[in-house]
């Protein structure tokens, strides 16, 4: 029997939002494994607690079998026939963003599938889900659309966890070992299955170059392959730095003599975020409580995405941990952003105005957690360059230092919690 990867973060999600009377949208970056927790994990649940299988109706819209249900009415008629009685139907509808037109997408508000699957909500006994690889089609027009009737669920590569879990059950194998591995291959699922890096490498990056790019180009009618490839690689070697558009369109003007104006970098830009490869942190100003417009820091989704996509070339630990640290975050549900902390400092007899730099700001409704990633703090100079940033914030609310490291987590005379990377990664909550 195949083992199968535990996704229980969201399929306790799932499990939670069951007959609430909306459509879960299931969002995610493509082969993340957005199918395999509906198809297989949530469908298996159904079965085990005894919903029949002929009352879980599965479409795929993006197999060859299932063609002629891209359109939104014959869409409605297949699933409406196979209700047959008053018992609850549940339906999965796969990669849903096939049943939406280019024509349909200029006015959202009359986009027949949306008007079908809120049809069918009105049956009463039908549960809807359905999956999709864009947040520009399945977040902002479908919250929109269904005028509240939309319920977003966002998966996302392996965690950690999940990969050490998976990878682990026997319990043999190095959390430090794990973590190297973890750190260079990422966490799509299908790596795992792998087993040589050779063969992972490629599969990462045809899913580049066969699936995302090709999607994102027929999807946004993206006319300048090689200034998208440039933004790409541009985001990937600075992954966790600052930048913006008109950074980006000197880099590639300058390395790939290709003239771009920053308009069309800060369009593509947003393609890549839209289409989950990339995430974007914003910069706040921690003490005026504003956000900049610009530079901001982006993120890779994946990191063995990222790394093939640079031949395994770049591989700078600190930024490669901050990034593990960042999606982390994102995994347990936290909006974050780049912390900015205004502050003066006296030199040479005058008071000249600095800003201090927090990794991140962690955000959690009314609380605030804020976090230094740092690979070590092996001197005091590091140490103090790490604390400083924190000591002047000036709130209560929790400072936190993680550095790679198997120390037991302790707090200083500050209050600021000292930890390493496994007990971070490995632990419930923060």
């Amino acid at each position: 029997m195949q083992k199968l990867i535990k996704r229980d973060n969201y399929l306790k999600q799932l499990i939670e939002r069951q007959n609430n009377g909306l459509v879960k949208v299931i969002t995610g970056l493509r082969r993340c494994g957005k199918s395999f927790l509906l198809f297989e994990l949530f469908k298996n649940y159904l079965l085990e607690t005894g919903v029949q299988e002929d009352h879980i109706i599965s479409i795929s819209l993006d197999d060859d079998l299932f063609l002629n249900l891209r359109d939104p009415e014959q869409l409605s008629k297949y699933i409406r026939e196979k209700v047959t009685n008053n018992d609850m139907y549940y339906v999965f509808i796969d990669e849903v963003q096939y049943a939406i037109s280019t024509m349909e997408l200029k006015n959202f508000q009359e986009i027949r599938l949306y008007n079908v699957l809120n049809g069918l909500l009105r049956l009463k006994n039908i549960d809807i889900y359905v999956t999709g690889s864009n947040s520009k089609l399945l977040t902002k027009d479908v919250l929109t659309a269904f005028r509240g009737r939309g319920d977003e669920i966002k998966v996302y590569p392996l965690s950690f966890k999940e990969f050490y879990d998976f990878k682990n059950e026997e319990g043999k194998n190095d959390v430090a070992d794990l973590y190297e591995e973890y750190s260079r291959y990422g966490g799509m699922p299908y790596t795992l299955s792998l087993d040589t890096k050779e063969r992972k490498v490629s599969y990462l990056k045809n899913l580049f170059e066969l699936v995302y790019f090709r999607d994102i180009i027929e999807r946004y009618n993206i006319e300048f392959e090689d200034i998208l490839d440039g933004i790409t690689d541009s985001l990937c070697s600075s992954v966790g730095s600052l930048t913006n558009a008109s950074k980006i369109a000197n880099t590639i003007t300058s390395t790939k003599g290709v003239k771009v104006n920053s308009v069309t970098v800060s369009t593509y830009l947003k393609s890549l975020t839209e289409a989950f490869l990339f995430e974007e942190a914003k910069r706040y100003d921690v003490k005026g409580r504003k956000y900049f417009e610009y530079p901001s820091k982006y993120y890779c989704s994946d990191l063995g995405l990222r790394n093939a996509r640079l031949n395994i070339r770049q591989f700078e630990e600190s930024h490669i941990m901050e990034n593990i640290i960042y999606n982390e975050l994102l995994v347990r549900g936290y909006s974050v952003d780049v912390g900015v902390v205004p502050s003066t400092q006296c030199f040479e007899g005058k008071q000249t105005r600095i800003q201090y730099e927090i990794d991140f700001v962690v955000n959690d409704f009314d609380k605030k957690y804020y976090i230094q990633s740092a690979l070590n703090v092996d001197s005091n100079d590091k140490l103090q360059t790490e604390l400083r940033p924190l000591k002047k914030v000036g709130d209560s609310f929790k400072k936190i230092i993680i550095t790679k490291t198997r120390a037991i987590p302790w707090i200083d005379d500050f209050g600021i919690l000292h930890m390493g990377i496994y007990d971070f990664l490995l632990g419930e909550s923060l």
